[in-house]
């Protein structure tokens, strides 16, 4: 039997690729003339949350794991970094007994900023095999408590450990030269890099929901038990998709440490985890540039109504309520539809 092609599908994903090539190249045109109008400081710091957001849209919007502990890889990835960046050594405990630890110090030197920035990816990468492995047994809202739970554990860790600072954090850390030529002390190079960093960042997502291992992920968030029926070892999809989040989360996390030259608890709280989730429904959830939108208007929010004070937080309750009711798809994804096209 002669199989019928639609003669439809592949003018529409010539469309949708157009759609999304133009999306791109007004994303790269942004950022390039941005900071003749805008403070560096503010675009570095909404890149930075935004390839955090599109980290975690790559978990929920096309695995269908919902996390509530995001804020976990983020803000650990920023203190390993800090810490690399700052001080270098690093002190490792290992068991000589029942109930008995020593500590095993490898002293390194201060590690310059790219060095600073992979191992707190790194970590980000560990925690989440970690993390991932324990959730993964889970779904729905018990996956998403677990997460939680292992957030709040390493928070109170975080507040407690020596190297961390406690409440104070890691402060005054170097952003030193990249590659050991590039002053980042100078706000161009720092906002350049940062911008690398993003688009980097963000065309491995691309590639990532665009591979075969991305349909596959697709398929098991549409309808696991039939993928499963397929032969797909369905649980090693979710935690490998889990880890790749939680790197790239750990990548912003760790950029972002270096850019401010400070890490704190308010990355590691749940509160920042309730953040990137508001991102990324507010600019779209499943679409590739609505979690940058959604990150620059949140950033953006935070910034420009700071004289509100705790008004802030009403105010993006809000627009979030706003946005919930008459954007469904958020503000891309509606977008999107209205054009029929994939954004």
């Amino acid at each position: 039997m002669e199989r019928v092609v639609d003669p439809i599908a592949p003018v529409a994903q010539a469309s949708n690729g157009k759609g999304q090539l133009v999306a791109f190249a007004v994303m790269v045109a942004v950022l390039v003339v941005a900071p003749a109008f805008v403070y560096p400081v503010f675009l570095m710091k909404a890149l930075c949350f935004a390839l955090f957001a599109c980290a975690f849209n790559l978990l929920v919007g096309y695995g269908g794991l919902l996390s509530f502990g995001h804020a976990l890889f983020f803000g650990w990835a920023g203190y390993v970094a800090a810490h690399m960046a700052k001080v270098g050594t690093i002190k490792l405990p290992y068991p000589v007994g029942w109930r008995m630890w020593e500590w095993l110090t490898l002293p390194l030197p201060p590690l310059t900023p790219e060095l600073a920035i992979l191992f707190g990816t790194a970590a980000a990468a560990v925690l989440g095999l970690v993390a991932g492995w324990l959730a993964i047994r889970r779904q729905g809202i018990y996956f998403a408590m677990i997460t939680l739970a292992l957030a709040q554990m390493m928070y109170f860790f975080a507040l407690q450990a020596s190297f961390t600072g406690g409440e104070d954090g890691i402060q005054g850390v170097p952003r030193g030269k990249l590659f050991g030529v590039i002053d980042l002390r100078n706000e161009a190079a720092m906002y350049v890099t940062v911008v690398v960093v993003f688009l980097a960042g963000f065309l491995l997502i691309y590639r990532i929901i665009h591979s075969p291992f991305g349909e596959v992920l697709k398929a098991i968030r549409e309808n696991e038990p039939r993928a499963i029926s397929l032969g797909y070892k369905t649980e090693r999809y979710k935690l490998l998709a889990f880890v790749l989040s939680a790197t790239i989360a750990g990548l912003a996390g760790a950029t972002k440490a270096i850019v401010f030259q400070l890490a704190s608890l308010t990355d590691v709280h749940w509160s920042m985890s309730g953040e990137v989730v508001l991102m990324t429904l507010v600019g779209g959830l499943g679409t590739i540039f609505g979690p940058v939108l959604g990150a620059a208007i949140i950033v953006g929010m935070e910034n420009y109504l700071a004289g509100f004070g705790e008004w802030v937080t009403v105010l993006q309750g809000a627009i979030f309520v706003v946005c919930v009711l008459l954007f469904r798809r958020g503000i891309v994804g509606e977008v999107a539809h209205l054009l029929r096209i994939k954004l």
